[in-house]
């Protein structure tokens, strides 16, 4: 990272920018042109869990190339100055890469499913899936090779 100022070292911290974050953003290779969605994941032991439909570009392209960058942020706020050169952001962010999978089976994917829904309703403490609402979910599974974080202004 070229500025180690602005680098995050404390694992906790990378940890609370998953914990808090509310959408993961991920990058995709479409041949030669990149492709970007926000998703709706769950993270556990160095891996994410991304909601996602059986079809579409996102899995068109997974099926073809399964490298995956990831980004997430937190507490994002814009700094505003009388100068507009001294205008800066505060955040908490996080970047990563790793290899995508679709999960097949289908108490893998319910277990992942439960963490996805663990984080968005931390308040219940379990969840009953229609066996059909699980066929027509995809959830991809992506083992965390790399990540970085960074952070202005904390």
């Amino acid at each position: 990272m070229r500025r180690s100022d602005k680098e995050i070292k404390d694992s906790q911290t990378i940890k609370k920018v998953f914990e808090e974050a509310e959408i993961c953003r991920i990058a995709l290779v479409d041949g030669d042109e990149p492709y970007l969605v926000p998703m709706n994941f769950g993270y556990k032991n160095n891996t994410l869990y991304l909601h996602s439909a059986t079809e579409g570009h996102k899995i068109d392209i997974l099926k073809e190339n399964n490298s995956i960058c990831f980004q997430m942020d937190i507490k994002t706020e814009i700094i505003a100055s009388d100068n507009p050169c001294n205008w800066s952001v505060k955040y908490l962010s996080v970047i990563g890469n790793g290899k995508a999978q679709l999960i097949d089976n289908a108490t893998e994917k319910i277990n992942a499913l439960n963490i996805i829904m663990g984080k968005y309703a931390p308040d219940i403490a379990s969840f009953e899936y229609l066996d059909e609402a699980v066929r027509k979910v995809s959830v991809i599974k992506v083992k965390i090779d790399g990540i970085t974080g960074k952070k202005s202004g904390y």
